[in-house]
């Protein structure tokens, strides 16, 4: 019989940067992975790094990473082969995936490195959305809060990846057994999400939500979208330090 796939190999990331945009220069201060194995942590490995570029004061408000703490660590192609490692015959798991999957392409790209061929995905975040619904705001630290998983030292890329872990493990009785399904319903709960995060923006450009200027702007896309445009209430004050929300 196939194992269920809470019991695989699994890989759990997540990273600390300089800003919100890879495409744009921002890059990868640290990363941090733990692995699963039989759903119970095997190895924690993280890694302060380089990012070849100044270390914008809000990138210290969130993380408390100083310059100095980067001051003479290694560059992330220093690094590279011993992350990649890590990463082969696992699933890939990050709480908001996407974000952290685009900075980890863009810093292998710089040092002619991929991830792993047919690397699969799954997002916490993309279950709890659902399975929590209507139970208040998703970010990590809330989420593993409502399911009884500690969380000790937020934003911190291995104390984010083992919560991270800890979450998709604990919402797993809740969800289908075999791995194909459950990267089904991932796929069909995305796009889901996605539908009714643009129906909540057109709403809003069209004026069709009435905000209270008290209420701020986390009330924006409704209570599945508590601040805007960006699911992470950190990287939210990112995008508001830079007036891009």
């Amino acid at each position: 019989m196939v194992a269920p796939w809470a019991k695989l190999p699994l890989a759990v990331l997540d990273t600390e940067t300089t800003g919100l945009t890879a495409e744009q220069g921002d890059r990868v201060i640290e990363l941090g992975v733990v692995l699963f194995d039989d759903g119970e942590v095997t190895e924690r490995w993280g890694v302060l790094i380089d990012p070849e570029r100044d270390l914008p004061k809000d990138a210290t408000r969130v993380t408390g990473i100083t310059p100095d703490d980067l001051a003479g660590q290694p560059k992330f192609a220093a690094v590279a082969e011993d992350f990649i490692s890590r990463l082969e015959g696992r699933l890939l798991v990050a709480y908001n995936a996407a974000f952290d999957r685009r900075f980890i392409i863009h810093e292998l790209a710089r040092c002619n490195r991929s991830l792993p061929d047919g690397a699969t995905w799954l997002d916490p975040l993309v279950f709890a959305k659902e399975l929590q619904k209507g139970q208040g705001n998703m970010k990590l630290g809330t989420v593993a809060k409502r399911l009884g998983v500690p969380l000790e030292e937020a934003h911190r890329a291995t104390a984010d990846a083992e919560a991270a872990g800890h979450v998709l493990i604990a919402l797993s009785d809740q969800l289908p057994a075999e791995l194909e399904q459950l990267l089904d319903l991932q796929e069909q709960w995305e796009a889901a999400q996605a539908a009714q995060r643009a129906v909540w923006k057109n709403r809003r450009k069209g004026g069709q939500v009435a905000i209270a200027a008290s209420a701020g702007p986390k009330d924006e896309l409704g209570p599945g979208f508590p601040h805007g445009d960006e699911l992470d209430p950190i990287r939210y004050m990112f995008l508001r330090g830079t007036g891009r929300v």
